[in-house]
């Protein structure tokens, strides 16, 4: 491995001198009939909270493959990423530690909506009835966004 003319360290021991947030991903996902899709968490934090499907990227994994395989797992729908709706980097966003997610637009592609793994439930919401629940994280916000987004392309 080269050497950083820097630090005159090699290659990946830079990385591991420093703490480091972990990576998730999360999707507002669109049926057919313009609801989102929502999962019920089943684990802390917010454990019962209502929350886009998401979740930690694996190590080797690109952000796009890893949201689509936590929608999958979460909800039992494959999706269609539409686009990048933004990065939410608050250090405080997960009580957890210091989390940063990619989210995306998606739509449902196929499958039956089913809770697996993180998910005690799934179901899909209007955006009317969205906007009235308290969200698990910074859902909310990403939700707004989603919203904000959703309404300037219709506009097109």
């Amino acid at each position: 491995m080269p050497e950083n003319k820097c630090t005159g360290l090699k290659g990946r021991v830079i990385i591991k001198n420093y703490k480091q947030p972990r990576l998730t991903v999360d999707a507002a996902v669109t049926t057919a009939d313009h609801k989102i899709i929502f999962i019920k968490r089943k684990n802390p934090p917010y454990k019962g909270s209502w929350a886009l499907p998401g979740g930690f990227v694996e190590y080797g994994e690109t952000v796009e493959d890893a949201v689509i395989r936590e929608v999958k797992e979460e909800t039992g729908v494959t999706i269609n990423i539409d686009e990048l709706l933004g990065v939410y980097s608050d250090p405080e966003r997960d009580p957890r530690g210091h989390t940063i997610t990619v989210c995306y637009l998606a739509t449902k592609e196929e499958g039956k909506l089913e809770a697996d793994t993180d998910a005690s439930e799934v179901a899909c919401f209007t955006v009317e009835e969205a906007m009235g629940m308290q969200l698990a994280f910074d859902h909310n916000k990403i939700l707004q966004d989603a919203l904000d987004r959703w309404s300037k392309f219709r506009k097109k």
